[in-house]
């Protein structure tokens, strides 16, 4: 195998901060220190850039059948595109069917993922039936790695699951140690006011927003933290967007109760205005919806204060022609937002580069406490000896501009288009072979390796 060498780069972890070089064999990081003497079959001189660990995004919908279609990005096209914005690994989401197994849902996304990946990947277990025979699948989903489970309380009669399988799951996977994450919004209430609104004829994107106010997303939100309180399980909350959900956490921590909390780029820097532009609203249509400045303040203090953990993407793209489906009714418009190529960027752009977060909380949020809550630190999510030699090389100053025209993501439209970025990612290294050098992929279909994980260490 080759060997690397990073050399006077400013190497940032969720920990430290120091100018070194790091030097790599195989796939392997196997010294970090000043001035470095070994010598190395390739050699890059990061002076005045910054040195990251590989994002982990761990919310990614790829290839997924949704609304009847299916999300654009194939885990080639996907994985390749988050490369290109610095992320490393994903965890997709493998979406059992009601009446049939989690085994047969798993043999499903692997038919699709394995050979094709360009990046790491890793599976959560979405349990919409559960059933004796899931419950009996819990243990085998783990014994192969897969140690997060995924609850769905909207989506009734696809998705959905009751509050009485909801504390099934749960008591089910503490006992093995897992994880359970939850969609947390109140699914009767929102096909309640859907229907409503489509009766009186209000059918624009707009009206997929006013069927899920901030209380459908807290209400859900507090009653899982409940629940998860009561059955003692480790608990996360996916795509959190709003104040109110967030102070349900909060509440939560008066109990001196852990909920873990992800929220995704989009919620921190878009908001429900873009809802009121007639049909091209339909390019922002993703459930939970865009919220309302405030919330976004919310959000970025809740990094800050340490409630928020991670910032994913629920990256779910469909292409415009897929979005007309929902031209005359916002009820059937495919949820989903195209962005697991700019969360890094974006993420630097705004929240480094303005003095929002420090380098060291963002190193945190886009890779290292998601290694850790999703079993996989400290194999992924940092920079030291013997972790995976999954970098970014980041030229702090440099500025882009972000366009569907450039990026790498198999969606003809941009959420983020014309958005000026200070912060290029220049150089991915995934597992000590250089991945992405100046916008060219190094690496080839396939490349990308299945992350088996382990519990939750945070």
């Amino acid at each position: 195998m080759a060997s690397l060498l990073i050399k006077n780069g400013r190497v940032v972890t969720a920990d430290s901060d120091s100018v070194c070089d790091v030097l790599i064999d195989g796939e392997i990081i196997v010294a970090i220190g000043r001035n470095l003497t070994e010598s190395a079959d390739q050699v890059i001189d990061a002076g005045s850039k910054l040195v990251l660990p590989g994002g982990i995004d761990p919310h990614v919908h790829l290839d997924m059948p949704f609304m009847g279609t299916f999300s654009s990005d194939t885990h080639e096209t996907g994985t390749r595109a988050a490369l290109h914005g610095g992320t490393t690994t994903v965890i997709d989401f493998v979406l059992q069917k009601q009446g049939h197994s989690l085994r047969e849902a798993l043999t499903e996304w692997q038919g699709r993922a394995t050979g094709t990946a360009v990046g790491d990947y890793s599976f959560h277990m979405a349990v919409t039936d559960f059933n004796e025979q899931t419950r009996a699948e819990i243990a085998e989903m783990v014994a192969e790695g897969i140690t997060s489970f995924k609850a769905f309380m909207a989506y009734k009669g696809a998705l959905m699951i009751d509050d009485a399988q909801l504390v099934g799951l749960m008591q089910e996977v503490k006992k093995h140690g897992a994880l359970v994450t939850v969609h947390a919004t109140n699914g009767d209430m929102i096909d309640t006011l859907v229907a409503q609104h489509r009766a009186q004829g209000k059918l624009s994107p707009l009206y997929h927003y006013l069927s899920q106010p901030e209380v459908t997303e807290a209400e859900a939100s507090g009653r899982f933290t409940d629940i998860a309180n009561y059955t003692g399980v480790n608990a996360y909350i996916v795509h959190l967007t709003c104040e109110g959900a967030l102070n349900q956490v909060r509440e939560a921590t008066r109990r001196n109760q852990r909920v873990f909390v992800e929220t995704c780029i989009q919620y921190l820097l878009l908001d429900a205005s873009l809802y009121e532009q007639d049909f091209e609203g339909a390019k922002y249509v993703m459930s939970p919806p865009l919220r309302q400045k405030k919330d976004q303040e919310t959000l970025w203090a809740g990094i800050n204060q340490g409630l928020v953990q991670v910032v994913g993407t629920d990256h779910c793209p469909f292409l415009w022609e897929q979005k007309q489906l929902g031209k005359h009714d916002f009820s059937k418009i495919p949820n989903g937002h195209p962005a697991i190529e700019h969360r890094m960027e974006l993420l630097f752009s705004e929240g480094v580069s303005k003095g929002r977060i420090s380098l060291q909380r963002f190193v945190a949020v886009t890779a290292t406490n998601a290694a850790k809550i999703f079993g996989m630190f400290p194999r992924k999510g940092t920079i030291s000896i013997g972790a995976d030699a999954d970098l970014v090389i980041i030229d702090p100053q440099r500025q882009h501009t972000i366009s569907a025209a450039t990026h790498h993501m198999n969606v003809d439209y941009s959420a983020y288009e014309g958005w000026e970025l200070t912060g290029k990612i220049e150089t991915v290294v995934l597992r000590g072979q250089v991945a992405i050098r100046e916008g060219q992929a190094q690496v080839e279909k396939g490349y990308g390796q299945f992350i088996r994980r382990g519990p939750t260490i945070f």
